[in-house]
């Protein structure tokens, strides 16, 4: 069975990393907690959004981001069930193509490269299972979706959910 796996903000803890680096900027104590519904972006004054929205086009941001717990272990758990694939919409940001891929050499190497897919949209994936946290990226997927909760999304409904690392493995291993 071919399993493909978002990467941001579903292995790879880009939302806390916007939260820390706003905190850093402007000397805040913004919390996840604080956000449950929506993008960082959306929760902070307007006169901050725009240094935001620029985090993911700054060199190093990619490459700093830390693995979400437990998802280290599970996923090498998975790739000796499944054919395992990153599936991470990385066009949008120049930058991320050579981060991302040295970031999974560097938690992940037992993610082969040519087991990345680094594309743009992801509706041309076909496979049999789908973990994203993105609703847009589950809705045309012909097979299982299972929604990676991430602050952003706690309030999306419609589709099978795994809170974390641990109930992934329970659904799939």
């Amino acid at each position: 069975m071919i399993l493909f796996i978002d990467m941001d903000e579903v292995f790879a803890d880009a939302y806390n990393a916007h939260i820390e680096l706003y905190n850093k900027a402007f000397s805040e104590n913004l919390k996840a907690e604080d956000c449950l519904g929506r993008e960082v972006w959306q929760c902070v004054p307007k006169h901050h959004q725009d240094s935001i929205r620029k985090h993911a086009f700054t060199d190093g941001f990619f490459s700093n981001l830390r693995p979400i717990k437990d998802s280290q272990e599970v996923i090498k758990e998975l790739t000796e069930k499944y054919e395992v694939y990153v599936a991470s919409a990385a066009m949008e940001y120049p930058n991320s193509l050579r981060e991302k891929s040295d970031w999974l050499d560097l938690h992940f190497p037992f993610i082969h490269w040519k087991n990345r897919i680094l594309c743009g949209n992801k509706h041309i994936l076909s496979g049999d299972i789908l973990i994203d946290d993105r609703a847009y990226n589950l809705e045309n997927f012909k097979g299982r979706k299972i929604l990676f909760t991430s602050p952003h999304n706690v309030h999306t409904e419609g589709y099978e959910r795994a809170n974390n690392w641990r109930e992934v493995a329970g659904l799939l291993l």
